[in-house]
């Protein structure tokens, strides 16, 4: 398979890998932001309880973010090695990317509230967009 458009969609996935790494990246940066969000949930949590949920979500949107770079490489291989499935393996993991995404910024806790802070799970979705760019021009030149 030649690559569609040039090297415009290798262009895309490695943008999206880029919004994928600042998305995984950025919550130990803001680690403030979702101590808040669960403090205001779990007002009676104390601070030890509160470092253990953040810690859990970076480890969470961290192995998130790892997996999703490995998904973007693996289908920037793919394309670039011409493989016929790179298209349905683009595909089936931007399927996963978008649930993953639905999860995060809609997914209700125990509190009630989102589980995830909205900047958050914002930016799971990120990625999303060059992904949905990249399988739509493909398709479009296939």
């Amino acid at each position: 398979m030649t690559t569609p458009r040039g090297r415009a969609v290798p262009a895309l996935l490695y943008v999206g890998a880029a919004l994928t790494a600042i998305a995984a990246l950025l919550p130990f940066f803001a680690k403030g932001t979702l101590a808040d969000h669960i403090r205001a949930g779990y007002p009676a949590y104390t601070p030890g309880e509160i470092d253990a949920a953040v810690n859990a979500y970076l480890i969470i949107l961290g192995t998130i973010g790892f997996l999703g770079l490995l998904g973007w490489f693996s289908t920037v291989w793919a394309v670039n090695a011409g493989k016929d499935w790179a298209i349905w393996m683009a595909v089936g993991l931007l399927v996963i990317a978008l649930l993953i995404a639905i999860a995060g910024l809609t997914v209700k806790d125990n509190s009630g509230d989102v589980g995830l802070a909205p900047l958050f799970g914002w930016l799971l979705a990120l990625p999303c967009v060059p992904g949905l760019a990249a399988v739509a021009l493909w398709r479009r030149a296939r």
